[in-house]
């Protein structure tokens, strides 16, 4: 085994807008059948504590709490839960973050704020 071998790749995206304040991570178990959520997209809890894609237009909302770090593929088919890592608090690119296409960004930036996750427009 080598010592000096790379172990991995990192590839820069925009999602991380500062980090003027703190970067802490968390987990979620993930609902199946979501499909492929991707990096970046606005999640939070229903009512059996398991995270979906937040919308403020569900017929029942789910209110945004975490910011995905990473693509998840939660399958086409309800099943298994997955769990995933998340951005629980940070200064975020709002350009860079994704809802579930029938909210803006925007409508969860007031939530978003009081647990500590900040949304800025990039320049």
């Amino acid at each position: 085994m080598k010592l000096n071998g790379q172990v991995g790749t990192y590839e820069p995206n925009n999602l991380i807008y500062d980090t003027s304040f703190p970067i802490q991570t968390g987990a979620a178990k993930l609902k199946a059948g979501q499909g492929l959520l991707l990096q970046g997209t606005i999640i939070g809890k229903d009512s059996e504590g398991e995270y979906l894609v937040a919308s403020t237009t569900a017929t029942t909302p789910i209110v945004a709490d975490a910011i995905l770090t990473d693509d998840v593929d939660t399958g086409s088919e309800p099943g298994k839960s997955v769990f995933a890592e998340t951005y629980i608090s940070g200064s975020f690119n709002s350009d860079a973050l994704l809802t579930d296409g029938t909210d803006k960004v925007s409508v969860h930036y007031d939530v978003l704020r009081t647990k500590g996750i900040y949304l800025k427009a990039s320049i």
